[in-house]
């Protein structure tokens, strides 16, 4: 072979591996078939115009995609769509649950996402978090969802699902929270629900049609963030109550909760307490005065008495229409 033939073959075979080089991608295949069936069952919208068939998908530039890069394992780990334009109304997209690597699924802000979350999403045994927020979903939430035993958090708030809460949740694990706020489930907080892991300190259902009394076996739980608020709940709730343990936020504000509210302890770092539309009865308990992240306090329309703890910085609408509660800033107790 002469000198000028050899050249020849060089540049071919250099040209042959750039192509190849150029055309090379991580994104595992089966992954990258299933994000844009993804697409198509969404009606294509607009803002996925990123997901070209072309291009790499665990390149960053498919718009809410992320992949393992970190491993080289190059699957698909987290779907964070949020205020997709919908064409038309869709349900979840069945091809979402053949990501079996999945981590976190976040949908959000799709009024024209409708229809029920199908039992099959339990085919995404990986999956950690879950959020589906303010679309019209509707339905049950299906009892499938105990079967991933790796979620940390589920929250489905501002939808459109009915039916009881899950009693079955109580049995993942790892769960660290629930928010199914602005919903219209109905039925009562079930007694498994005492039994959530060591983990859990998110309970979150405010603005539904729960009714009922709070279990008994709620006060296992050291929970940071209760809200309970705009249902229908009634009698003692006096277990989210703990001065021992690390609690942020308590709502039970609009409805029907009754019991004595000076023998229950606080937490040192409590910021928010809204126990508003009740017939919560008792003195407030002197440690109000003492709680310096306390930045939210709504105690009205109880039925409340006694002296105002001193120095509790809050205006008369927070302790308004009780039974005979005094002292600053309500007119002064009688003597």
């Amino acid at each position: 072979m002469n000198f000028t033939s050899c050249i020849y073959l060089l540049l071919i075979i250099l040209t042959t591996n750039h192509f190849i080089l150029s055309h090379s991608e991580n994104c595992n295949p089966d992954d990258k078939r299933t994000l844009l069936q993804i697409k198509k069952e969404f009606g294509n919208p607009s803002q996925l115009s990123s997901w070209d068939p072309t291009i790499d998908c665990c390149n960053s530039t498919w718009l809410g995609v992320d992949c393992d890069n970190f491993n080289r394992t190059y699957r698909i780990t987290g779907l964070d769509l949020e205020n997709i334009n919908l064409p038309k109304p869709v349900p979840i997209p069945p091809s979402i649950f053949n990501l079996p690597s999945l981590n976190v699924l976040y949908l959000a802000y799709m009024p024209n996402l409708v229809g029920p979350i199908p039992p099959s999403i339990s085919k995404l045994s990986k999956l950690n978090y879950i959020y589906i927020i303010q679309t019209n979903i509707s339905g049950e939430i299906p009892y499938t969802l105990s079967q991933i035993k790796t979620l940390v958090t589920i929250s489905f708030n501002s939808n459109k699902l009915t039916g009881p809460l899950p009693a079955s949740l109580s049995t993942i694990p790892t769960l660290a929270g629930i928010a199914f706020n602005d919903n219209q489930l109905t039925g009562t907080i079930p007694e498994s629900y005492g039994s959530f892991p060591p983990l859990f300190t998110g309970l979150l259902l405010s603005r539904n049609r729960l009714s009922g009394k709070i279990p008994a076996s709620l006060r296992k739980l050291n929970l940071a963030d209760v809200d309970l608020s705009h249902n229908a709940f009634e009698g003692d709730a006096s277990m989210f109550f703990k001065s021992n343990i690390l609690t942020y936020t308590i709502t039970l504000g609009s409805n029907s909760f009754a019991f004595d509210i000076s023998k229950v302890g606080l937490s040192k770092d409590l910021n928010k307490l809204d126990i508003r539309h009740n017939k919560i009865y008792g003195k407030l308990p002197e440690r109000l005065s003492e709680l310096r992240y306390l930045h939210k306090l709504n105690v009205s329309d109880n039925n409340l008495c006694g002296q105002i703890p001193m120095n509790t910085r809050f205006d008369a609408s927070c302790y308004v229409l009780n039974k005979c509660l005094c002292g600053s800033p309500l007119p002064a107790c009688k003597t």
